[in-house]
């Protein structure tokens, strides 16, 4: 069979996957959020040369604007430190890595739990991905020296899966499993998904699946996946332990192209639903450590030192119309970050 045969076939399995993955979504419940209602932000406030979280606001130093006009803000909190109703999961992804750094990453996730003596500073828990779907080391907990040990439990399985299109479709469906998991949990949940990232299809694969109905399919996931996240207060951090040597290393910019937001079906691809991608639109970070892996998942953590819990009502508009949410700060040298945008309609 031809190269070109091959994505073809597999690829209109994965888009079946993706049109019943669309249509699960639909049948879930809405998720709550207690007596706050509307859409929610997370929202971090960091000086705009880098630096640490900034605490101290007040309601006063935000505008939030939905589409670029300008919205009431309907709850305000400010958030500080390990008392601020924070759930950290990390992820040590098997599915889309080598054995070796499969590894390597093992170890720096152990030296990251079992740092200042195993005490976390929020509850925390440990999945491991593997080609049997997220396979969860025991529940929430801050004794980090207890989940370093469930680490090596289990011998570590990395499988190298034939297509890219099964990588990518197993990919989707644990992160939306654990939104849906995680959603019946009180306040903010940092995903710390430790991995180079899922295949990023070529583009040359553009003109194999352009059918409307195809399309759509990719269109659905996109939004439901959007929606799910945002209803469960998901903030994901891709941490990405590669080098300059590794092959993937294009993986660290390729991304980009892809920031941009699906408005439409006709714009939908595979490559919109990269890890990447995903992670900077839930406002979350997109982190590279060539060097220590530990270190950088101290500094994903770090990001919910200081936050601030805003609300608006959602504008109208038509099914699946994408809104850009924009939060500013009016303190000078300030930038806020929070998730880019939410769908309407069904979702909802």
């Amino acid at each position: 069979m031809g190269t070109g045969t091959r994505w073809g076939v597999n690829l209109a399995v994965l888009l079946c996957s993706a049109a019943v993955l669309a249509q699960d979504m639909t049948r879930r419940p809405q998720v709550e959020e207690s007596a706050k209602s509307g859409i929610f932000l997370d929202v971090v406030v960091t000086p705009k040369k880098g630096g640490a979280p900034v605490a101290g606001l007040t309601q006063q130093n935000f505008t939030v604007t939905d589409n670029q006009a300008p919205e009431a803000i309907t709850w305000f909190q400010a958030m500080r430190g390990s008392e601020a109703p924070v759930a950290v999961t990390v992820v040590l992804d098997t599915v889309n890595t080598s054995y070796m750094r499969a590894v390597f990453e093992r170890n720096q996730i152990e030296r990251f739990l079992k740092a200042n003596h195993g005490n976390l500073a929020h509850p925390t828990q440990l999945a491991i991905f593997t080609d049997k779907g997220l396979e969860m080391q025991g529940g929430f907990t801050k004794d980090g020296n207890a989940l370093g040990a469930s680490l090596h439990q289990d011998v570590l399985r990395v499988r190298d899966f034939a297509w890219p299109e099964e990588r990518i479709q197993r990919s989707i469906w644990a992160l939306e499993q654990l939104s849906q998991r995680e959603a019946a949990l009180p306040g903010r949940k940092l995903v710390l998904w430790v991995s180079p990232g899922w295949p990023m299809l070529p583009d040359y694969l553009d003109v194999r699946w352009n059918t409307a109905k195809q399309k759509q399919a990719v269109f659905n996931t996109i939004t439901g996946l959007s929606t799910v996240l945002r209803e469960a207060r998901v903030t994901l951090y891709c941490i990405e332990p590669l080098g300059a040597g590794d092959d993937d290393f294009l993986q660290l910019v390729y991304y980009k192209d892809f920031l941009k937001v699906v408005r439409k079906p006709a714009r939908a691809g595979f490559a919109n639903l990269a890890l990447q991608v995903i992670s900077t639109q839930t406002g979350g970070l997109v982190l590279n450590s060539p060097k220590d892996l530990a270190e950088v998942l101290d500094e994903a953590v770090d990001d919910s030192n200081a936050f601030y819990e805003l609300a608006f009502d959602p504008a109208k508009g038509a099914p699946d119309e994408y809104h850009q949410i924009e939060v500013k700060v009016g303190e000078p040298g300030l930038i806020a970050r929070t998730r880019t945008g939410y769908y309407l309609g069904k979702w909802e």
